[in-house]
């Protein structure tokens, strides 16, 4: 297939090479904070999963759109990243499961990408250099290079008004009723929440008052994108909710609950973006294996009110936290794993148990 010659420039003028695909928007680039992810497969989750909002998806695996996509493993209704960076782009994807290319998915909803790009000499720059923000595009080579100067990253910013839903919706038939706060839900979350209660997924402007009106029996925090110092707002909620009703969060989640329990938040260097990160829970001296995708962390020694719970074990960054008294409790890695192992759903049946029980048990 013949493409458009196109450029990757960093903000700090590192450039390359390779080719448009997907979407080629009329502006001739698009521009945001260069990720990268480690997964082998999932590509069509991590690109519709709602948190890499503002961001540009460097994948390390050479080989992307082997298998297709279909509507199946979609994550949310439409990607909200930025852009996708590729070293290999399938043009014949195989699995009886496909029912379309990736570069057709990407160009239904308007998502620019660039191919033959040296991933891994990106992906040594970004590690070295941090997430950095940039541009790409089959446009005017120095078009490129002004956008990628005035490119900004994800600090102090919210993306979350952005990808929440503009109104309630409802899921499952349980008999436990779970409020869902909306930062940028993923489906696989909707699911595994709707396996096992009545699920009213609702926007994230919601007032704590409002919640409280739909009488749950729990409350949920979800996954989301950008700096979570930016959603004062929903840490507010948050602190109208705790000690009130059983409060279990995810991601982004867990950064506001952090939040609300005294915590503060950093930005890492470069994120935790793929599905094999080993994080260790404290309480039993278990070892998960874990789907990650997040910028920022809670800052150690921040929290007065909470206990650490689990700990990543590359590089020390608190993973989960837990509060007795408030009854809550949040991991910054994905149990529902979508892509990724599963060895962490057991987080699910904790939050069962802890809204039947009105205890929280870490055991």
């Amino acid at each position: 297939m013949s493409r458009p010659n196109a450029q990757l420039v960093l903000s700090d003028g590192t450039t390359f090479e390779g080719y448009a695909a997907g979407h080629l928007p009329d502006s001739g680039f698009t521009s945001g904070e260069f990720v990268f992810n480690t997964a082998l497969s999932g590509y069509q989750e991590v690109i519709t999963d709602p948190s890499y909002a503002g961001q540009i998806i460097s994948f390390t695996y050479p080989h992307v759109g082997n298998y297709g996509v279909t509507p199946l493993d979609d994550e949310a209704s439409r990607p909200f990243c930025e852009g996708v960076v590729v070293r290999e782009l399938s043009d014949v994807p195989s699995s009886w499961r496909s029912r379309g290319s990736l570069e057709g998915l990407l160009r239904h909803h308007g998502v620019p990408a660039i191919v033959g790009v040296d991933t891994r000499r990106l992906t040594r720059h970004l590690r070295a250099n941090g997430a950095l923000p940039g541009a790409f595009g089959h446009g005017d080579p120095d078009l490129i290079a002004r956008e990628a100067q005035r490119a900004k990253g994800t600090d102090g910013t919210d993306f979350v008004t952005n990808v929440t839903t503009s109104e309630p919706y409802e899921k499952g038939d349980g008999d436990l009723h779970v409020v869902a706060l909306d930062y940028g839900i993923k489906t696989t979350m909707v699911h595994e929440l709707s396996r096992r209660f009545r699920v009213t997924v609702v926007p994230a402007t919601m007032s704590a008052g409002a919640v409280h009106e739909l009488h749950p029996d729990g409350v949920f925090l979800s996954n989301g994108p950008g700096d979570p110092a930016a959603l004062g707002a929903q840490v507010a909620v948050l602190d109208g909710l705790l000690g009130t009703v059983p409060i279990f969060g995810i991601c982004l989640g867990h950064q506001l609950l952090a939040g609300a329990l005294g915590g503060t938040t950093f930005k890492l260097p470069f994120g935790h973006h793929g599905s094999n990160h080993p994080v260790q829970d404290l309480v039993t001296g278990k070892i998960e294996i874990t789907a990650q995708n997040h910028n920022y962390a809670v800052n150690p020694g921040s929290l007065t009110r909470a206990v650490v719970s689990h700990v990543n074990l590359n590089d020390g960054v608190i993973e989960g936290i837990h509060a007795a008294k408030e009854r809550c409790f949040s991991v910054q890695y994905h149990p529902e794993a979508g892509p990724g192992p599963h060895d962490a759903r057991y987080l699910f049946e904790r939050f069962d148990a802890l809204l039947r029980t009105n205890t929280l048990n870490v055991h």
